[in-house]
């Protein structure tokens, strides 16, 4: 990529493939990233000036629309680097792609996003003279490895991907191999994991092994790709790639594509490469996603037709996941909540009595019980969530992405009251169940599965012995309990000491426009060892030893700030929505604080938004209403946060005047889930303009819960589907692609 580019344009009908470029590309090369939803919005930005360096547009149906723009781009200044398609699913059948010519494309990439995938496919555009650039065939010499080329495609059409040893495979694969200049090419299927030897479906090895056991499967590469990554190097590998084996052979070129399952779970891998750089880097990257694809639905109909062991991932009476199932999703929120810094927690179900219930009136009534358990349980939560069947009439749940503890404990409570209501039986009979809950927090109460799966356990032991039909969340001993609130208690000192918190802004939208009017400012811990540390862990302690007032004061200014930057160089009055804890109104000095913050950063104070949790009562702070209507009077925004969760919503309303309520994302994650949490919604909604106030929804996950609340008259919302909370330097930058949209519209 040349030192000169500046600026990329997506054009994407889909919102996860603009959001995952603009993920992949935010604080690259390109000082500007353009994106447009449609090709009349991408044409608008172009009639006002805009110049991209590199676009990359999506061809949906016949593609007329796309190869369209992508000339009208080839008739821009010379700047422009190249044209990359993108393939979707809205695209007719399979009518583009590698080694398809259309005029103005110059080369493909394909949805859903692959981060290594796109980084390869720029660094291809404009390299033709870099030294480690693929050769590529030119004159007759194309002509002949393009006809050699379209031979072997066809030999491999032929290939029975289910039969590794037929000789017609053998045949097809050994000449794709040769043609390619393959030395090592190798296709493989997991059997059991680390601790059993995959399955070796193709293996054409020309390298002097060592001996029998040096394998490329039993090094780190391998690994690599059946964790889900790509490895596309077309030179440099063994430089590049950490791996004892592609250092010991000099490997240059390597293809890792992993052999993907319809959870999108790596189940085998396949392995291409060689000592030299490929000649035909395109048909050799095409031939080995045809058969990676072709591979892995093989291995799904094996796993589904002959191996038992992918049959018996799920229970057969309830049909939810079995315990099996339950351990590598466990397993994999566990890997990404380190990835994210998110807070999570496991629920251990025990329904209460149901022994006495299955021996009294037999098996088949037991079985009645935990299907319709099963099915209260599954609607009870997200699809996001995760419901398993452990063992006999144990359940156990994962609950991702929570924000707070409390999130988790409203769930439970809601959990208890479902299961009591009276179920009927097949013969007409009804029946009462209830059970016992326990609840685990990672990494709170435990960082591993085995040690969640136990303190959930302990939890639903303790609920037992409180009386049954309950929850209870898991308690250290108090000498380990004491030891870890003293050791986050140091460490969360530090980190204010160190500089280690940062502020992340989440927009908020207005629910028509989808602009955004403003953000809310949210403070998260980067620790220099344990990495981003969820709010949800550290938060609660901050509130019990004070540290939410320094913390809350650095938070509001920072935010002051970073709001007056953005509405001079954007020219936008954005809104700030800030939160108060409980302990900062009780400070005497609040109104000052507010005061300062605004006077120094020059914020004017209706575009600040103070944010008070339902949670906190009138009466645990007697001068909650004179301290939040002194701020008003400053000419502050007031508003309720996590309404409908607390006790007193009426009573806020009643004593006050807030100027907007947010409707708490529990509700809002339950619509087209829960008919009963859409009703309070709806009435949360409806309440809220009788009082003249303003709604904003958060938690907003997926398009029916943005057309739900629209049709509902919610004026703005924040969530998942709009936006993740960004740094500050990458909010910056998505308002800068908002300003140049707004530009071109």
């Amino acid at each position: 990529m040349s030192e000169a580019s500046s600026s990329i344009l997506i054009v994407s009908i889909s919102r996860d493939d603009r959001r995952d470029l603009f993920d992949v590309l935010d604080g690259g090369p390109y000082e500007t990233i353009l994106t447009a939803r449609d090709y009349d919005q991408a044409n608008a930005l172009l009639d006002h000036g805009a110049e991209p360096t590199v676009a990359i547009v999506e061809f949906t149906g016949e593609g007329d629309q796309a190869k369209k723009l992508a000339q009208r781009l080839r008739e821009r200044p010379e700047q422009l680097e190249g044209v990359l398609g993108l393939i979707s699913g809205r695209a007719r059948g399979d009518c583009y792609g590698w080694g398809v010519s259309v005029d103005g494309i110059d080369d493909w990439l394909r949805s859903p996003i692959d981060p290594m995938e796109v980084s390869y496919r720029l660094s291809k555009l404009g390299s033709a003279d870099s030294e480690h650039a693929p050769a590529v065939a030119t004159g007759s010499a194309a002509a002949g490895a393009a006809v050699e080329g379209h031979q072997i495609l066809r030999l491999l059409n032929a290939v029975n991907c289910l039969d590794g040893d037929d000789a017609l495979n053998s045949d097809a694969l050994t000449a794709m191999a040769k043609h390619h200049h393959f030395e090592v090419f190798e296709i493989l299927r997991e059997r059991g994991g680390r601790e059993a030897e995959p399955q070796l479906l193709v293996q054409l090895d020309k390298l002097p092994l060592g001996s029998s056991g040096d394998s490329l499967w039993n090094h780190q590469a391998y690994y690599d790709v059946l964790a889900g990554k790509t490895l596309v190097l077309a030179d440099g590998a063994w430089e590049s790639v950490r791996d004892v084996w592609l250092s010991r052979y000099r490997i240059r070129a390597l293809i890792g594509l992993p052999l993907l399952n319809d959870d999108g779970k790596a189940v085998g891998a396949l392995l291409a490469g060689s000592r030299q750089p490929l000649a035909d880097w395109d048909g050799a990257l095409e031939v080995c996603r045809n058969l990676a694809e072709r591979y892995s639905l093989a291995s799904l109909v094996h796993h589904y037709r002959i191996d038992s062991r992918f049959r018996g991932l799920h229970d057969s009476l309830t049909k939810l996941p079995n315990r099996l199932l339950f351990n590598d999703r466990l397993h994999s929120a566990i890997a990404e909540a380190q990835r994210n810094g998110e807070l999570f927690a496991v629920l251990f179900v025990d329904l209460d009595r149901f022994k006495t219930i299955n021996d009294s009136l037999g098996h088949a009534v037991g079985d009645q019980i935990l299907v319709a358990v099963s099915k209260r349980l599954r609607a009870s939560v997200r699809a996001s969530d995760t419901v398993s069947r452990y063992a006999g009439d144990e359940f156990t749940l994962i609950l991702r992405h929570i924000v707070q503890r409390d999130d988790v404990l409203r769930i439970a409570e809601k959990i208890t009251r479902v299961l009591e209501s009276p179920l009927t039986l097949s013969d007409g009979a009804e029946m009462q169940i209830t059970a016992s809950i326990g609840i685990a927090f990672f990494p709170e109460d435990s960082s591993d599965a085995d040690g969640l799966i136990k303190c959930a356990d302990v939890a639903m032991y303790s609920a037992k012995g409180m009386g049954r039909n309950t929850f209870r969340t898991f308690v250290a001993l108090p000498e380990e309990s004491h030891q870890q609130r003293l050791m986050l208690e140091s460490k969360l000192r530090q980190a204010e000491r160190n500089n280690e918190l940062r502020v992340y802004y989440q927009p908020q939208v207005d629910s028509h426009s989808e602009d955004i009017i403003g953000m809310e400012a949210l403070v998260r811990w980067e620790h220099p060892e344990l990495g981003l540390i969820s709010p949800g862990f550290f938060i609660p302690l901050a509130e019990e030893t004070g540290l939410i007032i320094p913390i809350g004061e650095w938070v509001l200014r920072a935010a002051c700030f970073d709001t007056v930057r953005w509405q001079k160089d954007f020219d936008i009055p954005l809104r700030i929505s800030v939160n108060l804890s409980a302990l900062q109104i009780k400070q005497p000095n609040l109104l000052e604080v507010v005061k300062n913050a605004l006077a120094d950063s020059g914020l004017a104070p209706e575009t600040l938004d103070l944010e008070v949790t339902e949670s906190i009562n009138i009466k645990s702070i007697p001068n909650l209403i004179e301290v939040l209507s002194e701020l008003r009077e400053l000419g502050c925004n007031i508003s309720i946060d996590d309404f409908g969760t607390g006790q007193s919503s009426l009573d806020y309303l009643k004593h006050f005047p807030a100027d907007r309520i947010k409707i708490d994302q529990t509700f809002v994650r339950n619509i087209g889930i829960d008919p009963t949490d859409e009703a309070i919604v709806r009435a949360t909604i409806d309440m809220a303009h009788n009082m003249h106030c303003q709604v904003i929804a958060e938690g907003v996950e997926i398009e029916d819960h943005l057309r739900f609340l629209r049709d509902n008259h919610c004026e703005e919302m924040q969530g998942f589907l709009f936006c993740r909370p960004l740094p500050a330097a990458t909010f910056e930058n998505l308002l800068t692609e908002r300003a140049r949209l707004l530009a071109g519209g």
